[in-house]
């Protein structure tokens, strides 16, 4: 009897999860329009959909909320010589909900941001226009239409939606050529001082191999143009793990790389891992960062929580963790791979833990396991320079890959893609 509930359960539980993918408005297809007005997305969506807009600065971010939606396939990116747009991000929010966020070359003003819907096709415009008075137009023509009437005027002036929000901390241009940014890399040197960490058989102490790494690490990334490298911990000293975070984010860090050596009482154990923040730990500290936002001038995004209400601030916090994940996992997979390279590793995924030191929500932070000190072998090699060169190399070539994929916009390294 309780099989055939469970079984009546979980058939239950399925036709709900149809029944709500059923209802949901879905895009189809979405389409970059330049003109003399400006720059504009066009979304074909199957329904009426509630919709908003943020813009974000510091980066420069758009950002295009569509309610009870899914996309039917993935959405194009924008060519590389796109006057504004350079890279396009979706994510399901709420589970039901579809976030796509827009990286831009340039800031602007929030003015110049429009957003409307046009009932009759199902399109979502939005728009980046050259005037904040221009109306929001844009072509809708059938082929055809365009057959029958090659001189046909097909462009249609949609009126704008009236729920646009938006927050512009920074409307600044983007700095001139001469002042584009280094890529600012905080590398964390696991344990220090009192705390030696993990122990190899032969006595190897893991806070001071680690910090071998890193500094070996923080050199080669001072080497790379347009990068710089900043050691959260100078020498043996211990550091609170919070204020490690505190660190990198007075370095205005673009990535947080902790480097470890892991341990297990099985001794033939052996290999890297890269882990990111898992979803528990990101949720714990969301809630600790929105309790302190009274208090605090905490920066998420480059946006200050203390003065934002309490949905927005949520909803600032959730974009920020969202963007920050993302890019976290992508620098742990291509780190992952070239420690794959020469044969390193422990786990050929990347893992999630609840780090104290990954919870930033505003900067892509990683740990990294570079072998078991417990391992008799691996405790060797990691006392061995060239060694140590090696497991350094991999981490560098990983956060390279990544920055010359995903440089932030204002960087030297973005000015050179």
């Amino acid at each position: 009897m309780r099989i055939i509930q469970k079984f009546f359960l979980i058939a239950g539980l399925q036709l709900i999860s149809v029944a709500a993918i059923a209802g949901q408005a879905h895009v189809s297809a979405m389409k970059f329009v330049n003109d003399t007005d400006g720059a504009k997305m066009v979304f074909d969506v199957s329904d009426t959909v509630s919709k908003g807009v943020f813009i974000l600065n510091n980066p420069a971010r758009l950002v295009i909320d569509l309610k009870n939606t899914r996309l039917s396939k993935a959405l194009p990116q924008p060519e590389a010589d796109h006057p504004l747009f350079t890279r396009v991000r979706s994510a399901e929010r709420n589970n039901s909900d579809l976030r796509v966020v827009v990286d831009l070359k340039k800031q602007f003003s929030s003015k110049l941001l429009k957003i409307a819907a046009d009932k009759a096709s199902g399109r979502v415009i939005v728009g980046v226009l050259a005037n904040a008075n221009t109306p929001l137009a844009v072509e809708k023509a059938r082929p055809q239409l365009a057959a029958e009437n090659a001189n046909a005027e097909v462009a249609k002036t949609i009126e704008s939606d009236s729920t646009i929000k938006t927050v512009d901390n920074n409307e600044s241009a983007v700095a001139s050529r001469s002042e584009f940014k280094n890529i600012v890399v905080a590398i964390d040197a696991g344990h220090g001082g009192n705390d030696s960490g993990a122990h190899g058989p032969g006595g190897t102490q893991e806070k001071k191999v680690v910090f071998a790494i890193a500094k070996r690490l923080a050199q080669m990334i001072n080497a790379q143009p347009g990068m710089r490298a900043v050691m959260v911990r100078k020498g043996d000293y211990y550091i609170p793990l919070r204020k490690r975070m505190d660190i990198a984010r007075e370095a205005k860090a673009d990535l947080f790389v902790s480097i470890h050596a892991d341990a297990i009482k099985d001794a033939s154990v052996k290999g890297a891992s890269v882990y990111t923040l898992s979803n528990t730990g990101a949720s714990s500290e969301a809630a600790r960062w929105l309790a302190d936002s009274e208090n605090a001038a905490d920066l998420v995004g480059g946006v200050s929580l203390d003065d934002k209400d309490d949905v927005l601030a949520s909803v600032l916090l959730d974009l920020s963790q969202s963007a920050t994940k993302e890019a976290s996992r992508s620098v742990a997979g291509k780190i992952l791979k070239y420690f794959n390279a020469i044969g390193r590793l422990h786990k050929n995924e990347v893992q999630k833990a609840n780090f104290m030191v990954l919870k930033s929500p505003d900067i892509p932070s990683i740990l990294v396991e570079t072998a078991f000190i417990s391992n008799p072998t691996e405790e060797n090699e990691l006392r061995n320079g060239v060694h140590q060169e090696k497991m350094a190399a991999a981490v560098f070539k990983g956060i390279a890959s990544y920055f010359r994929e995903y440089a932030p916009t204002g960087t030297r390294m973005a000015s050179l893609r």
